[in-house]
């Protein structure tokens, strides 16, 4: 691997990077624009959103990786983020500056925060704090998985944590290996077992994983992914079944075109009742392989468990644009009381939505005066229901209201309109369900025209 030898260099860049992040970044996709976040794990503590990234050091890099920290950064709304915290090579076990700041991961445990690296592609490391952004302390002095502990490299560390705190760490290049760790986190309970898949596939063809191996759950199934593939098991241990890639080309737009690959590093997690993918990516002007971003997407299931293929977008996740309308409804932002399915019509939609339910979409852009608001949806019950439009939040000012009687079936879909009371620019929208008992409707999507 090719290294950059300018030590001097190296430190001005470093120093220079931290001074811009420390200060709120910009908006959408990529979600921190040229500072070299990528290899993004996103872990949520009390309701804050802490992403733990490595950390591509020169800007324009076209010759090799170089990696000589890891990065902690901060955001409430998945738009804004904030630098926390850097983690150096030095307050490791290994002691001393390095350019091989590799893939990383992280997990709470009672109280505990651990922060677990790959030093290049050798061995795993773990750190703890008693904070999410530390500052850390190598409580083995050691290696966490040394080299040689299996046939494959040991680096791109990811942790899955079961409801009953009961937590794994996933690894390897090319065959992945799962160990359960014991309750001190530092340590692993058993010796790693390989992880069998039905048909290897990855961006190198048939035959072929990758590195950049995460393990979540969802629904009871456990998913295996590695970069943007994805296998799914029953069983934590497996074996896995392959479904395919989450990227295509017509769910790209075009900006995100130019360094379309399949070798990226993603991972998901769940927020607010949504769920999200996360990964590095080289099309945004002045990225390279080697100095990446990354990006958010939002993340569907299909009846059946499998994923359904991402859109990825330069809005990214947690806002939205009214002139682009239709808005679809399961990208919401926050929830209470209601699911997603797929659509008879196509796509996704809410389900279950019931008296009190309400759907959060913060940061609606370019919304007219006045708007006349449409909503596409399917009512089996009877007595129907009301939507309420709130600004901002669930108790927040009443825009207008809008009926929608029942369509006779959950199957049959009608699109009702109201006009909204509110000044033109840009607000969050809240919608509150009102009705009798039962699941009131299934909202497809909703848009914004002027009156």
């Amino acid at each position: 691997m090719k290294r950059h030898s300018n030590a001097a260099q190296l430190l001005l860049v470093s120093a220079l990077c931290l001074f811009v992040t420390a200060r709120p970044a910009p908006a959408g996709n990529p979600i921190v624009v040229g500072q070299g976040v990528t290899d993004p794990k996103i872990r949520i503590y009390n309701g804050k959103i802490y992403l733990y990234a490595t950390h591509d050091a020169i800007p324009g890099n076209p010759n090799g990786f170089l990696m000589n920290d890891w990065w902690v950064l901060t955001s409430t709304d998945l738009v804004i983020w904030t630098h926390a915290s850097t983690l150096k090579p030095e307050d490791t076990y290994w002691r001393k500056p390095c350019d091989e700041c590799w893939a990383t991961d992280a997990i709470s445990h009672k109280g505990k925060y651990y922060f677990y690296f790959s030093r290049g592609s050798a061995e795993l490391g773990v750190v703890v704090s008693d904070t999410p952004t530390g500052p850390w302390t190598d409580p083995l002095g050691k290696p966490f998985v040394p080299q040689g502990s299996t046939p494959t490299e040991a680096r791109d560390p990811a942790i899955l944590q079961e409801d009953d705190g009961t937590t794994y760490v996933v690894f390897g290049v090319w065959d992945y290996y799962i160990a359960r760790l014991n309750d001190d986190m530092i340590t692993l309970a058993e010796k790693p077992r390989k992880l069998e898949l039905d048909r290897k596939f990855g961006p190198y063809g048939e035959g072929k994983t990758d590195d950049k191996s995460y393990l979540h759950k969802y629904n009871g199934k456990y998913y295996l992914s590695w970069g943007c593939y994805y296998a799914m098991s029953d069983n934590v241990y497996g074996p896995y079944v392959c479904k395919g890639c989450l990227i295509t080309k017509e769910r790209t737009e075009p900006v995100f075109q130019k360094g379309l690959t399949m070798d990226r590093h993603g991972s998901f997690f769940e927020l607010h009742h949504q769920w999200y993918f996360i990964c590095n990516d080289q099309s945004w002007p002045g990225a390279t392989p080697f100095y990446r971003d990354s990006v958010l997407s939002y993340v569907h299931y299909r009846d059946n468990g499998e994923i359904e293929p991402i859109y990825l977008k330069q809005i990214g996740v947690g806002q939205y644009d009214a002139a682009q309308s239709p808005i679809e409804a399961e990208n919401y932002f926050d929830t209470q009381g209601t699911t997603q399915g797929e659509c008879p019509e196509g796509g996704f939609e809410v389900r279950g939505i019931r008296n009190a339910s309400y759907l959060l979409y913060p940061n609606v852009m370019n919304i007219p005066a006045n708007a006349r608001v449409s909503f596409r949806y399917s009512s089996g019950n009877a007595s129907g229901g009301i939507i309420e439009i709130h600004a901002e939040k669930i108790d927040g000012p009443l825009l207008g209201t809008c009926a929608v009687p029942s369509t006779g079936s959950w199957t049959t879909y009608h699109t009702v309109e109201c006009t909204l009371n509110n000044p033109a620019g840009k607000k969050g929208i809240c919608l509150v369900f009102r009705g009798a008992t039962g699941e009131l409707l299934r909202l497809n999507w909703f848009g914004f025209k002027p009156s």
